[in-house]
């Protein structure tokens, strides 16, 4: 597995040659954004932050997440993205450290999620806040990119599949789930693959 410093220039290069597509707009949909936080896990190995979210929110509660959340009156989703990732995990990043923007995904729960690549680098620190996240994990690139990290499964009636990504024993299902396979796929494999249709369990929308 590559260092920090030519991962970053290698998932630079892959989404410079990203076009990204925004989703129809659809009325009704309220505007969110997430980050993907490019840092290194405890043995130094590149790797992207994830959260469970705190078990007493009142939507979305125990599930996997990216940080991020709603857009504020006037915000864009690289504002709201950075200041999502601030205030759930305690990880403050500049402007400058946005590393390029994918595909918008419409979620059951009526969002219109805009996923923002960020680089926060090695020495970065990050700290739960209690109201929102339960714990923070660094996921190592290098397991988002086995065969064995995908899943994907036929719905019947449906033209397009669910997708579950596997963490060890554990699993995580759309819209986190599609928002992190695209990431895989353009930023650290430079396919440029799309990833809004994939369908994500009813559940989700609690």
């Amino acid at each position: 597995m590559h260092d920090l410093k030519t991962w970053r220039s290698k998932i630079a290069a892959n989404l410079a040659g990203f076009e990204r597509l925004p989703s129809i707009d659809q009325e009704g949909l309220k505007a969110a954004a997430v980050a993907i936080a490019i840092t290194a896990d405890e043995q130094g190995r590149p790797a992207f932050f994830l959260t469970r979210r705190a078990p007493r929110l009142n939507s979305h509660s125990g599930q996997w997440a990216l940080p991020g959340g709603r857009l504020d009156p006037g915000e864009d989703a690289i504002t709201a993205a950075l200041r999502e990732m601030d205030e759930e995990i305690g990880v403050r990043l500049p402007p400058d450290a946005v590393m390029g923007v994918l595909d918008d995904y419409v979620t059951h729960s009526g969002y219109r999620m805009t996923p923002v690549v960020v680089w926060a680098g090695a020495a970065v620190e990050a700290v739960a806040n209690p109201g929102e996240v339960d714990k923070i994990f660094r996921i190592p690139l290098a397991d988002a990119m086995t065969d064995a990290f995908v899943e994907m499964i036929p719905v019947e009636g449906h033209e397009h599949p669910m997708i579950r990504l596997h963490l060890g024993d554990r699993h995580m299902h759309a819209p986190t789930a599609a928002v992190v396979y695209q990431f895989r796929e353009v930023a650290l494999f430079g396919r440029m693959t799309r990833a809004a249709h994939l369908l994500a369990p009813g559940w989700t929308a609690r």
